[in-house]
């Protein structure tokens, strides 16, 4: 397995894609070019019709993902509101992917049964299959198919981001079925599925750090938390903010979320064992909160503050934690390749300064290729389901199973 990523940030278009195609062709040569990740800023927006053809001429790819983003990462940058054109591309032996584009109106209903939800991407689950998604935010249920993925393949990862800063009907998906046939997409989500000797590892890293203790629902009525171990829930709430101190009462009064701890067997949970989700509303008369998911009694919350700080301890923490299970779990092999997916608000916005996950994500694995783009939400799994996110960034590590 072989990766190179290519980036470039030249005006023309034909420029651009004269510049991608001879960074792909000297770092792969010879090779076959079996898959690629593409990633276009806005900038070239009405450009987007002519890019598929002029690559299509340029360089013998197989298949191809990609969509517009209003921030686009490669080689180890991160072009927030400029323009940009990253290519990740891979020689694949021993391995095999199957591309399928998706519309609203093609999936079927929830209760329907995992054969339904395999014909849609027409790969078999004993292949272990894991998916690298994009999508449209505007017109696609991406919640209703990650959870029917998660149904028909539970033990595959999924991961990917959602086009950003297009407008509605404006975002792009871009997409090579087979070397030539080339399709842009407006609406729906395109996918990848990959088996073989290939896997992909998710980091996920939500950007927050707990305040306060874990308290359990003891009443909700959908996405409503009426009690919180009997009692109103805001009173905790506000009684947790007033002991914080002065700088993270202030965080607090815009950056408060709620910590939904998804393992319940966990006595003691720590980062990462949290979904985290916004507090969307509150009732001063009845003490209720409203946040941004369905809750059900029983479950554990805490609350949790987000800042750049916060955001960066949970980054460097995540990606310890995987460097340290892959050195014990599979010591011979070494990530060949990263995807990105990272929130419109995190990047310079949050931290004050560039290329902050990236270079973090090199920092401990390496120079390797890898690519993305700044997203309108985030795909990625917590405690082994997925789930759409914000303010978060995703990682897909791609390694060999049998290097």
């Amino acid at each position: 397995m072989k990766w190179v990523t290519s980036l470039s940030t030249k005006i023309s278009l034909e420029a651009a894609v004269q510049d991608l195609s001879q960074q792909v062709l000297a770092g792969l040569g010879a090779c076959s070019l079996d898959l690629a990740f593409l990633f276009v800023s806005t900038a070239f927006a009405s450009d987007y019709p002519r890019l598929l053809p002029l690559l299509a001429e340029k360089l013998p790819i197989q298949k191809l993902i990609g969509c517009s983003g209003g921030g686009i990462v490669g080689n180890g940058r991160e072009f927030e509101d400029k323009p940009a054109i990253a290519l990740l591309v891979g020689h694949l032996p021993n391995t095999d992917s199957k591309v399928f584009h998706l519309d609203d109106k093609d999936l079927p209903d929830l209760d329907s049964s995992p054969d339904r939800w395999e014909k849609l991407t027409e790969v078999d689950p004993s292949e272990l299959p894991n998916f690298i998604l994009v999508g449209d935010p505007f017109s696609f249920p991406i919640n209703d198919l990650i959870q029917g993925l998660d149904f028909a393949y539970p033990q595959a990862v999924k991961v990917g981001g959602l086009a950003s800063s297009g407008g509605m009907g404006a975002n792009s998906l871009f997409c090579f079925h087979e070397a030539g046939q080339y399709k842009l997409y407006r609406t729906g989500l395109l996918g990848v599925a990959l088996w073989g000797d290939v896997t992909i590892d998710p980091v996920v890293a939500q950007g927050c750090r707990p305040i306060g203790r874990i308290m359990q629902v003891s009443e909700c009525e959908r996405n409503l938390i009426l009690g919180l171990e009997g009692k109103p829930p805001l009173g905790l709430l506000q009684d947790t903010v007033g002991e914080l101190s002065q700088s993270d009462r202030e965080l607090a009064q815009h950056s408060l979320f709620i910590g939904v701890v998804m393992n319940e067997f966990k006595a003691n949970p720590s980062r990462g064992d949290f979904l985290i989700r916004n507090i969307i509303g509150v009732d001063p008369r009845s003490g209720a909160i409203a946040v941004g998911d369905r809750m059900r009694p029983g479950q554990r919350i805490q609350l949790h503050l987000r800042d750049g700080k916060a955001s960066a301890e949970d980054l460097e923490e995540a990606l310890i934690n995987y460097t340290n299970h892959l050195s014990l779990e599979a010591p011979h092999i070494s990530p060949s390749a990263a995807l990105m997916f990272s929130c419109m608000g995190r990047g310079e916005r949050l931290y004050d300064k560039p290329n902050f996950d990236s270079e973090l994500l090199q920092k401990y694995l390496g120079l390797i290729p890898f690519s993305g783009f700044f997203c309108s939400g985030e795909i990625g799994p917590v405690s082994g389901t997925t789930f759409l996110h914000g303010y978060t960034s995703v990682f897909g590590i791609v390694r060999s199973k049998n290097q």
